[in-house]
């Protein structure tokens, strides 16, 4: 019986002929194994966070709901098993329990662990890769139902599985390389875009974590740096405050703000200028994950692209412009971030240390012209794009953007030859 699927945006729609929910490693082998047998194609899905129809089921859709949970934990070494169908949210809470935290993280934890390692999730910090970083190893059922161990003892496989969009085989567990569990302070404060971008390198190397939030059609910015605290230091936020800023500021009247704008969109340039200047700073301490995370309530599409970290200034000099000129109703904040390189295949940070801009727009408003212009100011730094966030480009560009797309596509070629594991958007970003 086929069944409908949307993601979390709403942006991308699936009617998946069946869907497949095993409740073991084993169960999903075998229904791995029988249905590409069949003939179907298969796509695993998780939360639907991500806004490009990597996971839009075409034929066959398979959900890892019920192989969640840490499966083994080495408090020691910081080693942790965990199924790949763990929501992030779930997962930190565990690992806290354990004494252990995740390295880095982004400001969203409704990901499953697969879909947020899969698409190369990130969250930021010049030191710290994307959270495929923390890595170590990974079980991986192809095609054919054969199921493998990968690490680094193969690092052909170990280095395409890392990040493999799902095109490789059905991930089924990670081993994780976490750290002891650490607090951070965070400092939030306003600032304008003149005083922070000229300096956005120093503040990227000073901090441990560190992001910026500009408005477009304004020069105000929003800067956020997250600092390693002793365990001791307890400052935690007021909960008036959490609830104000975090869920009647940010989600209520944010929501409702974004549906004046779709209806008058001329609204919101004057709203991003009323909001900038609104915003005070603020300063607390909590568990890692309590930092990083913020609840996003209000749905909207984006577009990140990774670009060399020197170029970042110029990037958002030139978008700058571009609203100036168009006067674009863009009623969301540009957000930048940072992290270093790494030595995944598919990874936006592979052998590049890059900035991250992401643009957004709320899921009712028309984001095509901004994010078009967007798209054309990073190519001429050799952007790469978010696997999971929306982009135009195709597998011969991406081949001169990411150095490794052609092995990457020959391990397609051995774990999948017969395109078991696809859908449009991979046969578009791969090749067919």
């Amino acid at each position: 019986m086929s069944t409908t699927w949307s993601n979390w945006a709403g942006n991308v729609h699936g009617r998946p002929a069946e869907v497949l929910r095993p409740r073991t490693a084993e169960e999903l082998a075998e229904q791995v194994r029988v249905t590409a047998a069949a003939g179907h194609r298969i796509r695993p899905v998780g939360s639907g966070h991500s806004f490009t129809p990597v996971a839009a089921p075409e034929d066959v859709q398979l959900s890892l709901e019920h192989l969640t949970g840490v499966l083994a934990a080495d408090r020691a070494t910081g080693r942790v098993r965990v199924a790949a169908g763990t929501p992030l949210r779930d997962l930190n809470v565990a690992l806290e329990l354990l004494g252990l935290a995740m390295p880095n993280l982004g400001d969203i934890d409704a990901q499953t662990l697969a879909g947020a390692l899969s698409t190369g999730t990130h969250g930021t910090g010049a030191a710290l890769p994307g959270l495929t970083g923390a890595i170590a190893g990974l079980r991986l059922v192809s095609p054919d139902g054969t199921d493998r161990w990968i690490d680094r003892s193969d690092p052909e496989l170990f280095g395409a599985a890392r990040l493999g969009l799902g095109a490789l085989g059905i991930i089924t567990e990670f081993e994780l390389a976490c750290l002891p569990a650490y607090r951070l302070r965070a400092v939030e404060r306003p600032d304008s875009l003149d005083a922070v971008l000229p300096r956005i390198q120093e503040h990227f190397d000073a901090h441990r974590h560190f992001e910026m939030y500009w408005f477009p059609g304004t020069r105000r910015v929003q800067t956020k740096a997250n600092d390693l605290v002793a365990d001791e230091v307890q400052e935690p936020l007021a909960t008036w405050r959490r609830l104000l800023d975090d869920e009647f500021l940010s989600n209520v009247v944010f929501g409702a703000v974004n549906e004046v704008v779709a209806t008058v969109p001329r609204l919101a340039l004057p709203f991003n200028s009323v909001s900038a200047r609104a915003l005070s700073a603020r300063s607390y301490t909590g568990p890692s994950h309590e930092v990083f995370c913020t609840p996003r309530r209000v749905r909207f599409v984006e577009s990140e692209y990774a670009v060399p970290r020197e170029a970042v200034a110029d990037v958002i000099t030139d978008l700058a412009a571009w609203v100036e000129r168009r006067r674009e109703p863009i009623p969301f904040p540009v957000e930048v971030r940072v992290a270093a390189p790494d030595d995944i295949w598919l990874s936006t940070g592979y052998e590049r240390a890059n900035a991250y801009v992401a643009v957004h727009q709320y899921r009712k408003g028309d984001h095509r012209a901004y994010f078009a212009a967007f798209e054309e100011i990073v190519a001429a730094h050799a952007g790469r794009p978010h696997w999971g966030k929306l982009h135009t480009l195709d597998a011969e560009r991406l081949a001169e953007l990411y150095p490794r797309h052609g092995d990457f596509v020959a391990v397609r070629d051995r774990l999948d030859p017969d395109r078991v594991l696809t859908n449009d958007y991979l046969g578009r970003v791969l090749g067919e």
